[in-house]
């Protein structure tokens, strides 16, 4: 299955034309027989909110207006080729009172999945959503199974390591990378892949919003770590072959019955309550 990545800058406050970008982006990747494309955090509304009431009215549904229109430009591609076409990308989740940073996976049939962003940096939009409410989980996308975070999640590797033992083969991360987050780009990724044995794409922005610049450096990897694609900081788009059987294969065998490695059957879960208990180490923060 070849996967894209879509390395784009994006309008602050302008959900429409952030759409027709979109849409125009998951026709190029189709043209070159992608299955899945993945776009950045954000993606449809921007991500430099001052306030809870800013941002409100960015927030959608879900499924809603943006979802219905992502996957009718899927249904548009997979009709004119031969195999059905899948996007994740970000954008603000509206339920209820409170609104969410959410990154969706939508395909030919609408709505396939949605993920809430769990871990909240002191930054931008992240300062008034909700945190995620809802566990960790792996979506079927022709064949692959898919597992969504959102940028600051991968500095956390419980929230990788979650989607790996639920089965994903592959997990899309769209972030909006500052300047500060170039060692999470240049290393972090590839040791979230090689640790879980999975697919990972980092899809980051570029272009600058409110002061903030975002430094791209997008990035595919696969199940030994090792760099497929990878951006700089200009607007790009990156292709990668994945192979989910590769990704269901967690025994690496170096010299067989002198030098395997299997990082889900040597894992010791009775150990690791301490990731689980109160501590001491947090201080104070205020949100919105």
């Amino acid at each position: 299955m070849l996967v894209a990545a879509v390395q784009m800058d994006v309008s602050f406050a302008e959900p429409d034309a952030n759409l027709r970008r979109m849409q125009a982006y998951l026709r190029e990747t189709a043209s070159e027989r992608a299955s899945l494309t993945i776009f950045p955090e954000c993606a449809v509304t921007g991500y430099c909110f001052e306030s809870l009431a800013e941002a409100r009215p960015f927030a959608e549904p879900v499924p809603g207006p943006a979802t219905g229109h992502m996957a009718r430009a899927c249904r548009e591609v997979s009709a004119a080729g031969d195999a059905p076409q899948f996007a994740v990308f970000g954008m603000l989740e509206a339920d209820g009172d409170r609104i969410f940073n959410a990154a969706v996976l939508v395909g030919p049939n609408g709505l396939v999945g949605v993920y809430r962003k769990v871990h909240l940096p002191f930054l931008g939009v992240d300062m008034h959503t909700a945190h995620g409410d809802r566990p960790f989980a792996v979506h079927e996308a022709g064949g692959l199974r898919v597992g969504m975070n959102i940028c600051y999640d991968a500095a956390f590797p419980e929230a990788a390591r979650a989607l790996a033992l639920r089965g994903a083969d592959l997990i899309a991360l769209p972030t909006n990378w500052p300047p500060g987050a170039e060692c999470v780009a240049g290393h972090v990724i590839n040791t979230r892949a090689m640790e879980n044995a999975v697919y990972y794409a980092a899809v980051n922005r570029v272009g600058a919003e409110r002061g903030f610049t975002f430094i791209g450096q997008s990035r595919i990897c696969d199940p030994s770590g090792r760099t497929l694609a990878e951006a700089a900081g200009n607007e790009t788009v990156l292709f990668a072959e994945v192979d989910p059987a590769r990704a269901r294969q967690k025994r690496v065998v170096r010299v067989p019955g002198k030098h395997e490695i299997d990082r889900f059957a040597d894992r010791r879960p009775e150990m690791y309550g301490p990731l689980v208990e109160p501590h001491q180490l947090a201080g104070p923060r205020t949100r919105s």
